[in-house]
This record gives C-alpha cells, structure tokens and sequence, in this order.
C-alpha cells in the first residue's frame, strides 16, 4: 500500500470515527443569539443564491440591505444551495469571496450567516463549506450539516436534508455527490433524526422552526419531497414545530399544512429562478396562500406573542405578509 493510498485511507477512517461520534452523543451543536431588549428576533432567509452575482444576486443582495435596515436585523439564515453549480471545489475556491464576500456588503447583512448545505453544495466538496478556513476568510459564515440556533423565545433546527433523498444515492439525475460523511444513507438519517427529535422534546422555546434544503410542501418545480414527509413531518407535528424553511425550489411560497398548525415556507429565489415554470396542482388549493415565480427573499419577526412574515421581490416591494399570533396560529386547526 502507498502512502497515498494510505493517507485516503486514513482520512476516511477519520471522518467516519468523527460521524460515529456525532451520531452517538445525541446533540446537535447549539449557537447563541440573544434576543433584542425589546424581546423580539428579526432575521432574513434566502436560499438557492451562490452566482457570483449573476442573475440578480446583486440586486437581491441590495434589497436584502435596505429590509435588514429596517427591521433590525439579527441574522441571516440560509436555506441551501449557497454555491452553484457543483458548491465549491475546495476552502480556497474563489467563488466563496465572488459569491458571498463580494455580494453581501450591506452594513445591515454584516451579522452571521447560518447555512446548510444543499443537493449543489454537495455535489463539490460538501466538506468545504464546513471548514473553520471560511470563517477565517469571512467571520460571518457558519455552515455545519445540522445544528440548532438558540435565540430565546425563537429556537431554529437546521436539518441536513439532503442525504433524505434517495434518487440522489442512485446518480440517475447524471451526477455525484460528496457522500463521505454519509458511509450510509439510513443509518445517518436514523441518527440525525434521533437527535432532531431529542432537541424538539428538549427546546421550550416559544416558536420552534426547522430549516432544511428541500421542500416539504411546494407546488413548485421539484415539488414534495416525499422522504421529508414521511420521515421528518411527523416527528415536527408532534413536537409543537410552527414554521418549515426550504429553499430548493427557485421561488417564493407559502402553505399551510392541513392537518396541523405548521406553515411551509419557501425562499429559494436568491439568483435564478424559474420564471413561468409549471405550477403543480394540489389537492387542496386552499393550502396555497402565497406563490411567486420570480427572484427575492423573505423576512421574519417574532415577538413571545405574534410572528410575521414578509416576502419581497427582487425591487424590495412587498409580495405577501402573513401576521400571526402563537394562540391563533395553535387554534386554527
């Protein structure tokens, strides 16, 4: 054996012994933000974005400015798809400053980033994004697999969704995914909802959001992500989870599930999006409260009591608003 093929080896060795620690220990890593003094948490979510700039990045970048000026924003949350279109070859691929650093120089988005990693993020090197190297480059950045956000009366769980997905494993969609992490598709889903379900038991927040790349409810162009839906949902719907956040789908939606108090909420439109593609029918059409095919971005408030949504499009304008109170939201089912 070479010392090549002995360094891959060892490598490998290394990060499955480091996936058996994290699959075991039942915690998913946890990231302080304190609430304001009057209480309340105010973020944006954007997803599907990474261009370099091109197909409006920019502009959205913009207007993402002027509306995290406004309602004081605390921090970013990404929902995916940060870097197209094979993620990034490497912690030192220039296209993290092109598509990021470079992009997102408002004064207001000067706060941290969480991200998790999408279906094109893990077509490069998924384990790039993670690396400690991008935040020495820029402090903002903060991407693990999944983790938790804690700000008091609003926790967020990030989910890593797309080992989820079967088609993936399989290469019929023509490409290869970065899987060294993942030696096991089941296994690793088993243990990460194991722990996504141990910290829902655990969180006494007020409001309870979980974040993942794809789409549980969506009348867009990938549509319901089936193994979401039978393997996540229902461990959401027993735990008290208000809000789901996806991107995946490039466009702006929201739906309401219906059987349960949560909301799907989808902002994948941070760069291209899929102007007159075929809206998927639904069953309940009632469900759709919100649907836009172009580029923008969302963002979210909340106080102990109410919580409000707002999708913009790539001019700033206001498309939807959504208000709700914790006990209307609760007793609408």
């Amino acid at each position: 054996m070479d010392s090549r093929t002995t360094l891959i080896s060892a490598t490998a060795a290394s990060l499955c012994f480091i996936l058996c620690i994290c699959m075991t220990n039942g915690e998913l890593q946890r990231f302080i933000e304190p609430a304001k003094s009057d209480g309340s948490v105010s973020f944006i979510t954007i997803g599907d974005w990474g261009r370099r700039g091109d197909y409006n990045q920019s502009v959205v970048a913009y207007q993402m400015g002027r509306v995290g000026e406004k309602i004081g924003l605390d921090f970013v949350v990404s929902t995916g798809d940060n870097f197209y279109d094979n993620g990034l070859y490497s912690e030192h691929d220039p296209n993290f400053k092109e598509s990021f650093s470079n992009i997102y120089t408002a004064p207001s988005l000067q706060k941290q980033w969480y991200s998790v990693l999408g279906n094109h993020d893990y077509r490069g090197d998924a384990e790039a994004q993670l690396s400690s190297v991008l935040r020495e480059i820029d402090s903002r950045w903060t991407c693990l697999r999944s983790f938790i956000v804690d700000a008091e009366l609003v926790e967020i769980f990030f989910v890593d969704t797309t080992p989820f997905v079967k088609e993936y494993y399989t290469e019929e969609d023509g490409h290869t995914y970065d899987w060294r992490a993942v030696p096991s598709r089941n296994s690793y889903v088993k243990y990460l909802l194991r722990d996504v379900e141990a910290s829902l038991k655990r969180s006494k927040a007020t409001w309870k959001i979980v974040v993942g790349h794809h789409a549980m409810r969506s009348i867009g162009h990938h549509g319901n992500t089936v193994e979401l839906v039978e393997e996540l949902l229902p461990i959401m719907k027993e735990n008290g989870v208000d809000l789901y956040m996806n991107g995946h789908d490039h466009c702006l939606e929201h739906i309401s599930d219906e059987d349960s108090p949560i909301q799907f909420l989808t902002s994948g439109a941070g760069s291209k999006a899929w102007r007159g593609d075929v809206v998927r029918t639904t069953n309940n059409p009632k469900s759709v409260r919100f649907y836009y095919d172009g580029q923008g971005f969302m963002s979210a408030r909340f106080t102990h009591s109410d919580a409000e949504i707002v999708f913009y499009n790539v001019f700033g304008e206001v498309l939807h608003k959504w208000v709700t109170s914790k006990e209307l939201l609760h007793s609408s089912v």
